[in-house]
């Protein structure tokens, strides 16, 4: 659909530092916010080499339920490395970053939150479940660990990093990170962007911290319910540690997903997604669909868009707009069934059946938006000749040429 209105709440930059009792100024994590106000809190963790973006896909159906907090680590994303009081070699810890982020659910008014991290940022969730108990009402453990191997090799990779950067790093990442068939794909080059961009003080100070967690002997004391996902294909966390968080941890749940390796979220988004609705629940009080729905149209089809629909709202187009915002996209577009990518399908083929080209140039950014490829979008469109006629799929190939075009010199 191609018209908009207010989305939900979001902060996409950090605010000014907390007060600290000794009048101090603690910093905040670059951080971003998305869904009701009032609804239960749910805490996003990134994974060492990322930004809040490798929470994507998940995002905008779980704002349905929840008012969804992702963060940046030090020096990843929006987070500078100064927010930590000492990026010296071997000066961070897992409990540094927790207390970050226990900083930033302080500063959004958050006493108790629910909490799902990757990798690193699933550390620091089991660190926040044992420490801070009170404060933690679920946890989700993703491609994760209680002990990331020997701190020797963290040691090591940090001083690579204060030498030479991330670059290196970054040669190798996609081995590391996804399987082979999804190591090309554009969300894959969007998350080793990330990594490439991030701040070396910043991301050897995570190592140092991975360096020296060690949290098997406290993984009993966790009392928040738990469950722990693992990617099948992780070379980086193994499914035999998420098998070792399952056991030691009471009662916690274990998924553990085929054709997922180590950012398990990013390749298996929708699978993740089910996971975490399943665990987190929703709140009795749904909160407005027209939050819901407009949380999603702003994902898919990007905020400049919406704040141009925004701009235009008459008084003779805003009960259209409502409509389509609670039923278009705050009923179908959310739901758990199909995933973003699969519904991008559909909507091309829908609308070069009708002719609806204007529309269609919307929805092929979106697409691009949602996870598709050029390469995609192509056998999308050379799919639909058979079904809805060359002609339309001729003047399809036509607009779409001419997005992808726009998008490449963007």
């Amino acid at each position: 659909m191609g018209t908009d209105a207010p989305a939900a709440p979001a902060t996409p930059v950090p605010p000014p530092p907390l007060s600290t009792p000794g009048g101090h100024r603690a910093p905040l994590l670059h951080h971003r916010v998305d869904g009701p106000d009032d609804a239960p809190v749910l805490i996003l963790g990134p994974s060492l080499g990322t930004s809040l973006a490798v929470w994507d896909a998940q995002t905008a159906a779980l704002a349905r339920h929840h008012r969804v907090v992702r963060w940046d680590l030090p020096g990843h994303g929006g987070t500078p490395a100064a927010v930590l009081p000492d990026t010296a070699p071997g000066a961070t810890t897992v409990a540094a970053l927790a207390a970050l982020v226990l900083g930033l659910a302080d500063h959004l008014g958050a006493e108790r939150f629910g909490y799902a991290g990757i990798s690193l940022g699933g550390a620091v969730g089991a660190h926040l479940a044992v420490h801070h108990p009170e404060r933690v009402t679920g946890l989700a453990v993703v491609c994760s660990s209680a002990r990331f191997g020997e701190p020797a090799a963290w040691r090591e990779r940090a001083a690579l990093v204060r030498a030479e950067g991330t670059a290196p790093l970054a040669e190798t990442a996609a081995a590391r990170w996804f399987t082979p068939g999804f190591a090309s794909t554009r969300t894959a080059g969007r998350l080793l962007a990330d990594l490439r961009a991030a701040d070396p003080d910043g991301y050897a100070a995570c190592c140092d911290a991975l360096a020296a967690y060690d949290l098997r002997e406290a993984l009993g004391r966790i009392s928040a319910p738990t469950l722990v996902v693992a990617g099948r294909a992780d070379p980086a966390t193994p499914p035999a540690h998420a098998r070792e968080l399952a056991d030691a941890i009471p009662d916690a749940g274990l998924l553990e997903l085929a054709g997922a390796s180590h950012l398990a979220p990013a390749e298996r988004p929708q699978a993740v997604l089910t996971a975490l609705l399943g665990h987190f629940g929703a709140p009795a009080d749904d909160g407005s669909r027209h939050a819901q729905g407009m949380a999603v149209r702003r994902a898919v089809l990007g905020d400049a868009h919406v704040d141009r629909a925004v701009a235009r709202t008459t008084a003779l187009t805003a009960d259209f707009q409502d409509y389509i915002t609670r039923c278009a996209w705050g009923e179908i577009w959310t739901r758990p069934g199909l995933d973003r990518r699969t519904r991008s399908c559909i909507t091309l083929t829908a609308l070069v059946a009708h002719g609806h080209l204007e529309e269609l140039a919307l929805h092929v950014r979106a697409a691009l938006r949602n996870g598709l490829t050029p390469e995609d979008i192509g056998e999308v469109l050379l799919h639909s000749a058979v079904y809805c006629g060359v002609p339309a799929a001729n003047a399809a190939f036509a607009t779409a040429q001419r997005v992808l075009a726009e998008d490449t010199a963007s």
